[in-house]
């Protein structure tokens, strides 16, 4: 088997197992989401033996993820170039991750207060012992409405606006957590791209250590 066809093999495991780790968030996009159900639906669940063994099988490719995880940190947002976003989705879609509907003001990175409760809860979730010094991403999308450089630039604004919460009132250490922003690229309806729906924040957990102990 070639390098290439195992690496493939390798991530078609991966998707599979990401997508039972990221199943039944059902109260993902609530306004009401607690820190628990936030910890539930970021906290690694146990590998499965098969994807345990993909990984032994190619450390090389757990390692070149790992590489490029670290060159993540402490970058400013609005460095990342298109394919660095790209790939950074890439990982993002084989970790637990959750939508949370965080509301801005419009045409703003001003976080809305009926929105300040899922963004405490964020920050009590990654202050918890089952989270805190893991990294995360934490990506803002926007929904269709207006130009391509517009909605990109505000979906960095926004997710940068998060970030500065989550240090300043939790203190969080700023370089475990990567913001990126994918403006209106990313549609969670991509069937109703206009819906506020898509105006949301992922959070992502880079980590999965906890999920092969």
């Amino acid at each position: 088997m070639t390098s290439s066809h195992r690496l493939a093999v390798l991530r078609a495991i991966t998707l599979g197992a990401a997508l039972s780790m990221t199943a039944g968030i059902a109260f993902a996009g609530s306004n009401n989401v607690s820190a628990d159900q936030i910890i539930t639906a970021l906290q690694p669940k146990p590998l499965t033996r098969s994807l345990s063994a993909a990984l032994q099988a190619d450390p090389a490719a757990k390692a070149k993820e790992a590489s490029f995880v670290q060159t993540l940190r402490n970058r400013k947002t609005r460095s990342l170039s298109m394919t660095e976003r790209e790939e950074i989705a890439d990982i993002a879609a084989t970790k637990p991750n959750i939508d949370l509907d965080i509301q801005f003001d419009y045409n703003s990175a001003e976080i809305r207060t009926a929105s300040m409760s899922s963004v405490q809860a964020l920050g009590q979730a990654l202050s918890n012992p089952n989270l805190k010094g893991s990294t995360f991403i934490v990506a803002g999308h926007t929904d269709a409405i207006g130009g391509e450089a517009f909605n990109q630039g505000l979906s960095e604004r926004r997710a940068d606006t998060i970030k500065k919460y989550l240090v300043d009132k939790f203190g969080i250490a700023g370089s475990d957590l990567v913001t990126v922003g994918y403006g209106k690229d990313r549609p969670k309806d991509p069937n109703a791209p206009m819906d506020p729906i898509n105006r949301r924040v992922q959070v992502v957990n880079l980590d999965t250590k906890a999920a092969s102990k």
